[in-house]
């Protein structure tokens, strides 16, 4: 049985240029497989094409080929909106320049990629064509951008540029932070509390419940899983006692009032708020809740293109809670997948999924988006917590991260 990775443990690679530049033939020659269709014809490549595969030693990476990005016409706006989106999950950007055609569009791209504080790798390709340009490598190397002159038709440069891109890797991505282990411990014991229900697969568990599981046992920490009904006795065992109780946000009442109020208690989404994204700015517009009005506009982002199941929790659940809250009713807006507005403006709130199934990247992106356009967001365990009034201790196990009360207005 083949092993994979999901895609949040994988090294994003976006491979980015004009049309014709070779970026198909790039990504064929480094993953030594005919994923791209390659033509002549400017403009082959139409949607973004997605390649995981294990590139030793980094592990595993997920190689994003884009349609070029000087497309034209009205099909090729969208082709070039449809490029643009993968930046937003892009940890490592490949920008192809063909013959060293370099000037202002390239300028401007790199800029672009740049401003998202994204690591860019120069492709210089075509060089069994075209030699290498040094005035070209030098003014790279001047603007931070490492340059590689490869050919696919030789072979040229491709082995360079495998191992650029092993030590141009984001160190965030190389030292990967932990999920929960810095939380319990070596030796000491974590309660993951999983409910079995029609969200949950049957003969599987959901994925932050696996990757939990997996981090305590990676960190030497005693991992102890159990349903809701076996809780009772888990927590009456005289000879144990967890450093933590991690439930699943849709059960954060019944288990906060099974759990002793002297042990740490968080749900598996505010830790994903952590590993995933920015907690402090979850936090915060978690805090938003309190001045939320009947009438207001409320985005809801799911990462996963699911069919929605009865009382789900994203289009049921928090909806209701939420409503409960406020006491009248809320615009709600859906979105899934990679699907998000470029300007998040017109809503009050946006309330976001754990994206356990997406790069860190990707999520920081939809964060600096809402800040950019001054929208708080926050996430399904973060709003949960807040919603059902228990926000305070759902965060206790975080000390760093401080919970504002803005006065309603």
């Amino acid at each position: 049985m083949i092993q994979t990775s999901p895609k949040t443990f994988r090294l994003h690679i976006g491979l980015f240029g004009r049309r014709n530049a070779g970026k198909s033939s790039i990504l064929n020659a480094v993953t030594s497989q005919s994923i791209s269709i390659v033509s002549d014809i400017a403009g082959t490549t139409t949607d973004p094409v997605e390649k995981p595969m294990e590139l030793f030693p980094l592990g595993p990476v997920q190689f994003i080929d884009t349609a070029g990005i000087d497309d034209e016409g009205v099909l090729g706006q969208k082709r070039i909106a449809k490029t643009r989106s993968v930046i937003d999950r892009t940890d490592l950007a490949l920008l192809v320049v063909s013959c060293n055609k370099w000037n202002e569009f390239e300028e401007k791209l790199l800029d672009e990629i740049r401003s998202r504080k994204i690591p860019v790798i120069a492709v210089l390709n075509k060089t069994d064509l075209v030699p290498p340009d040094p005035g070209l490598i030098d003014l790279l190397q001047k603007k931070g951008c490492v340059a590689v002159p490869v050919s696919t038709q030789t072979g040229e440069g491709i082995d360079k540029l495998r191992q650029t891109i092993i030590e141009s890797a984001p160190d965030s991505f190389v030292n990967r932070p932990v999920i929960l282990a810095d939380l319990v411990g070596p030796g000491e014991c974590a309660v993951l509390v999983v409910p079995i229900d029609k969200e949950a697969p049957k003969g599987r568990l959901i994925l932050p419940q696996v990757q939990s599981i997996r981090d305590l046992l990676d960190n030497q920490c005693i991992s102890i899983v159990t349903g809701i009904s076996n809780l009772p006795k888990v927590m009456a065992n005289p000879g144990l006692r967890p450093k933590l109780v991690v439930t699943d946000s849709q059960a954060f009442k019944e288990v906060a009032q099974i759990t002793p109020k002297d042990i740490a208690l968080t749900s598996f989404s505010i830790l994903f708020a952590r590993f995933q994204g920015d907690l402090q700015t979850l936090v915060n517009g978690a805090s938003e809740i309190d001045n939320l009005r009947p009438g207001d506009r409320i985005l809801i982002a799911e990462a996963c293109s699911h069919h929605p199941v009865e009382d789900d929790i994203g289009t049921v659940k928090i909806p209701r809670w939420l409503t409960e809250k406020i006491g009248g009713h809320l615009d709600f807006s859906f979105t899934r997948g990679h699907d998000f507005p470029d300007n998040p403006g017109e809503y009050k709130l946006v309330i976001h999924c754990g994206a356990c199934m997406w790069n860190r990247r990707t999520m920081l992106s939809r964060i600096e988006k809402c800040s950019r356009t001054g929208v708080p967001i926050t996430n399904y365990g973060l709003a949960i917590a807040k919603s059902l009034g228990i926000l305070e201790r759902a965060l206790a196990p975080f000390p760093q991260v401080t919970i504002t009360t803005e006065p309603a207005v």
